[in-house]
């Protein structure tokens, strides 16, 4: 009632240009939502973000009909931990999901690892609101806990009602014409000890035959057999990745064991496209979460050779035409005006994946660093836009930090539930800010981990507008005056390869968005101000972090037999249930 007072006390214009989007708020009770994200797409790869050699006209054109946001924060550089962000509102850190060690993703469909089950995603609470939920495409979030069937970080057991697509995520193992990518340097390690200890047994052996050398047969054969089991303790898992980890799910039910990856992008479209109409009726969410543009980069033959920046081009490219495919589903079941679309990336673009003079990562723009990079902004700025025509301002774009945790309580608000009580929570609602009611943020500070290491912090000084950022470890480039860890292949978080900084290294992205140019005493009278506040906003920020069990301890990361999902009598895995459709 009060709002409605202002408003009539207000000049009739201004009355007039705001009546409209709070008279459709008010009308629509539950919005449907369609949740657009992608994998590994750079900052620097879309068309309203400033480049003009990808084509990128359908996300572009979100952009003009709705809310762009500059300052969109992951929560984590990398999938898995940025992921169980998105669905939780709340750094990964707390549910277990960052790593303590090098291996910081899901890197088995057979680990034990996942999004715990006392978690509660933003799906879970609009499937309490009387949602259809529905997740199509990504997930990397785990799957069973203790057998194969138990299905305990399951999308289906964390609220989707319907699923389809990777349980695990797209690698290039999953293509058998390219190189292996997944664990590739301990994958060498393994074959050249396999190797050695062979060529050992070989010697021994023939050394024993010819005389040469005195070596009891018990012991040639103890040899023998110790060399053969540590080749199948390795190649049962590393061997058969694309049986193991490439595969296809509807609900709980494997589709495709390997998965057919030149049908990949059809079906998941298809399957999109399905879920809005079988649910036109009724409210739904729909959460498609694209596995383009990570490698291998599956692009259908209609898009290969169409970009002016090769294979990763291509596949932006066709991702951008897949946006445009559901829109155009959505405006033919009438559904326009009564849908809150949004689109963003899990984290910034892969810098180190390169195959020989192929650049198979994304681009991120004016941004500093990329993928697996805690605190550089490369890494952890993604595109973030909001349509909903009629309640969201057209042609806005809004400079002030958000969160893709800010999702969870944006979406939970709008479907009449409320975000979970008895735990912490991250992210803040952005309806205030997207349609113009608030001028700034609610973030006051965001935390940049990479794992369970905090690597920077950013301060947003509300009543300056400026945005400090510190660092306090950051990783070593190489080689040397590289922009990224290419001998590496992803920059680490601890150890030999980061440098911890004594006073942090300290910036001001309103006015040095590229981190180009480090403050200090000397230069920035408000440096040891600066320092301070962030410094007891850490203190305050590691009080309301609790001990949980790590889901990416090495005893949960590693492959375990008897988790494996299995389409077919383990080891016999394989079916194409697709095909024979």
């Amino acid at each position: 009632a009060s709002f409605l007072l202002l408003c009539f006390r207000s000049p009739l214009i201004f009355g007039l240009l705001l009546q409209a989007p709070f008279t459709q708020l008010s009308s629509i009770t539950q919005p449907n939502f369609v949740l657009l994200l992608a994998d590994d797409l750079g900052i620097g790869d879309v068309g309203c973000y400033g480049n003009d050699t990808i084509r990128t006209p359908n996300i572009d054109r979100l952009a003009k009909e709705g809310v762009k946001l500059t300052q969109h924060i992951a929560a984590a550089p990398l999938c898995t931990p940025s992921r169980a962000a998105f669905l939780t509102g709340r750094y990964p850190i707390r549910s277990g999901m960052d790593a303590i060690n090098n291996y910081r993703v899901i890197f088995w469909n057979a680990g034990s690892g996942g999004l715990p089950p006392n978690e509660t995603t933003f799906a879970k609470i609009l499937q309490q609101q009387g949602y259809s939920t529905g997740l199509i495409g990504k997930w990397h979030q785990g799957v069973n806990c203790e057998s194969r069937n138990d299905h305990c970080h399951h999308p289906l057991k964390h609220g989707f009602d319907y699923f389809y697509g990777l349980p695990f995520t797209l690698i290039s193992d999953c293509e058998p014409t390219e190189t292996p990518e997944m664990d590739r340097a301990f994958r060498r390690k393994l074959l050249l000890s396999t190797q050695m200890i062979g060529l050992i047994t070989l010697t021994a052996v023939l050394g024993r035959l010819t005389g040469l050398i005195s070596v009891h047969w018990k012991i040639l054969t103890c040899l023998a057999v110790f060399s053969f089991l540590f080749f199948i303790s390795w190649y049962s898992s590393y061997g058969f990745v694309r049986y193991w980890n490439c595969i296809m799910m509807r609900n709980h039910e494997i589709t495709e064991q390997p998965m057919v990856t030149d049908r990949t992008t059809s079906l998941i479209l298809r399957e999109s496209i399905s879920f809005i109409e079988r649910n036109k009726q009724k409210p739904f969410l729909l959460f498609l979460s694209f596995l383009h543009s990570h490698t291998p980069l599956l692009t259908t033959e209609k898009f290969l050779g169409k970009s002016r920046h090769s294979l990763y081009g291509d596949n932006v490219e066709e991702m951008d035409w897949m946006v445009g495919q559901v829109l155009d589903a959505i405006d033919k079941a009438g559904l326009k005006d009564t849908t809150l679309i949004y689109f963003a990336s899990d984290h910034g673009g892969w810098l180190e994946r390169q195959e020989g003079e192929r650049q198979l990562g994304g681009w991120n723009g004016i941004y500093r660093g990329g993928k697996g990079m805690g605190g550089w902004e490369g890494g952890n700025r993604v595109p973030g836009i909001f349509r909903w025509p009629g309640v969201l301002p057209a042609g806005t774009v809004i400079d002030e930090p958000t969160s893709l945790m800010d999702i969870y309580p944006t979406v939970v608000h709008l479907a009449g539930g409320e975000v979970p009580q008895d735990r912490v929570m991250d992210g803040r609602d952005l309806l205030p800010l997207l349609r113009g009611t608030a001028a700034h943020s609610e973030h006051e500070f965001l935390f940049h981990y990479c794992g369970i290491h905090l690597h920077a912090v950013r301060w947003h000084q509300k009543d300056t507008g400026a945005v400090w950022k510190a660092h306090y470890v950051t990783p070593i480039f190489s080689p040397p005056g590289a922009g990224a860890c290419y001998d590496r292949g992803v920059c680490p978080c601890f150890g030999e390869g980061v440098t911890h900084h004594d006073p942090p290294l300290l910036f001001e992205l309103s006015q040095d968005p590229s981190e180009a140019k480090p403050l200090s005493a000397d230069t920035e009278p408000l440096f040891d101000t600066v320092i301070r506040k962030i410094g007891r906003a850490i203190e305050e920020h590691r009080r309301t972090l609790s001990a949980v069990p790590e889901q990416l301890s090495v005893s949960n990361v590693v492959w375990k037999p008897w988790l494996q999902p299995c389409c077919g009598t383990f080891p016999f895995c394989w079916c194409d249930k697709e095909g024979e459709n």
